[in-house]
């Protein structure tokens, strides 16, 4: 099962030399930064900073930045284990589409292990203090200035939790949060995003929209924040399915929210509509900063910690991050949803260096003409998948993660005058390459075999691949030790 709090991850790790603690003072403006993306591109251990310039608490970083730790807090030997778990709730009966996608998680509900339960206060270790109006003070929180040309200090790693004002439905979110002042913090609520149309309705009806932020949480929490669920499924409910176990909540003590009561810390306030403030820029994980643009401007009324509290946040920029094995876990876990969305996918792979959502290559078992461009769009109408710049389509016997073996087929299966298909649709928005804010090109290359019904008329039609003979490399195999090599 994955962890039930931060703390013991962190324990773990050490006791396996897998967390390193620093106790030379170090400073939050780029010191910080720089060490961190170090390491991490190093494959080195988490990192405990014990002595943070002007910060009151310690700081945890680092902490899911390699396949192994990810997995560890979550429980797991592979990201194939909820893959497989996952794949069990999609039942053959299922529709296919997103109706398909809310009925397999409909299923949650009827788990008893997996719905979150409310704990007493009394009974949360983040409820242990307690501070309200003016004694709550942000700069006694270890925020980052990473990069030369960020706009100011930011949190990146508060999950912030929000719920619709209509339908009460809530949602756990991970956006970055600028730190203005004591006692207030920029929600980077970009356009896509769940908690951005609660602030907007929010706004409509001439309401203050309730807002927590918990840092430090427990690891299949932290996961879910990231996870592109549909809007109306609760993250709650798919950290418990992936915990193996119920998430403990708390009421918060001045917003009508509930929080992880594992957590180490959690901000609470109210957001008053047309609240605004600039926000940026910001390295951002694309490694290239994003531009200042006016967001709301969250004033916080109570600060709530455990005893002794440290905070977790991470690094992002030039890739590869701590961004990395959280997008991988994205990618693995969600592959049974993305076939129940477009079953003719065998398999996909996002690249990191395309940030994740600006690259999908995916192979099909291609069955009729055209085939891989009815692909492309499906998955450029699949929720979040919409925002993919560039899609690559192979044959089934292309394997997706080799991207030497990717680039071979892309390079010498297509011909451009027939096989590129460029579009115009919606791009993130953090995208800076659109010639516009929040929608631009996209490309799909069909780099599949093609058949005689799609024009390749050829004498001798589509050429063999170069492939050893199978009798001979069998030989070689079993004498390779005599030649020495």
């Amino acid at each position: 099962m994955a962890y039930d709090d931060l703390r013991s991850l962190l324990r773990a790790l050490e006791r396996e030399g897998d967390l390193k603690r620093v106790k030379a003072e170090v400073d939050p403006y780029l010191e910080v930064g720089e060490i961190v993306d170090r390491v991490q591109k190093s494959g080195g251990p988490a990192l405990l900073f014990e002595n943070v310039k002007g910060a009151s608490m310690p700081l945890a970083m680092n902490v899911f930045g390699t396949d192994r730790r990810l997995l560890k807090a979550l429980g797991l030997k592979s990201y194939g284990e909820i893959s497989d778990k996952i794949g069990g709730l999609l039942r053959p009966e299922l529709p296919h589409g997103f109706v398909g996608v809310r009925e397999a998680f409909g299923k949650l509900g009827a788990m008893t292990h997996v719905p979150p339960k409310k704990v007493k206060s009394v009974d949360a270790p983040v409820h242990d203090i307690v501070l309200e109006g003016d004694e709550v003070d942000l700069d006694l929180l270890p925020a980052l200035f990473t990069w030369p040309q960020d706009g100011g200090s930011f949190f990146n790693l508060g999950l912030t939790h929000t719920k619709d004002p209509e339908s009460g439905i809530r949602n756990l979110g991970l956006y970055r949060l600028q730190r203005h002042d004591k006692r207030t913090i920029g929600m980077h609520w970009q356009i896509h995003k769940d908690s951005r149309n609660h602030y907007q309705v929010a706004a409509r009806r001439g309401e203050r929209l309730p807002v927590a932020i918990a840092f430090g949480c427990p690891p299949a929490v932290s996961y879910a924040s990231t996870a592109p669920l549909p809007g109306d499924i609760d993250e709650y409910l798919f950290a418990g399915f992936l915990a193996g176990k119920r998430i403990e909540m708390v009421d918060c003590k001045t917003v009508p929210l509930q929080v992880p009561a594992q957590a180490e810390v959690v901000l609470e306030g109210w957001l008053e509509p047309g609240e605004m403030l600039p926000e940026g820029p910001f390295g951002d994980h694309t490694g290239f900063y994003t531009p200042q643009e006016p967001f709301p401007a969250l004033k916080i009324d109570c600060l709530t910690t455990r005893h002794r509290p440290l905070l977790q946040s991470i690094v992002v920029g030039r890739p590869p991050t701590e961004d990395g094995p959280l997008g991988k876990a994205t990618e693995r876990f969600f592959l049974p949803l993305l076939k129940i969305i477009v079953p003719d996918i065998v398999d996909y792979h996002l690249p990191e260096a395309g940030g994740f959502h600006n690259c999908a290559i995916v192979s099909i078992d291609k069955k009729y003409p055209k085939h891989a461009q009815k692909v492309m769009h499906a998955i450029w109408g699949a929720h979040m998948m919409s925002l993919t710049k560039l899609i690559v389509v192979v044959d089934s016997d292309c394997d997706v993660h080799d991207l030497h073996e990717v680039a071979w087929r892309a390079l010498g299966n297509t011909d451009y005058a027939r096989d590129l298909s460029i579009v115009e649709g919606p791009v993130d928005h953090l995208d800076h390459a659109s010639y516009q804010q929040f929608w631009g090109g996209k490309a799909g290359i069909d780099a599949t075999k093609k058949w005689p019904e799609e024009g390749y008329t050829r004498d001798g039609g589509w050429p063999d691949m170069v492939l050893p003979d199978p009798d001979t490399a069998a030989k070689v195999d079993r004498r390779w030790k005599e030649y020495g090599l």
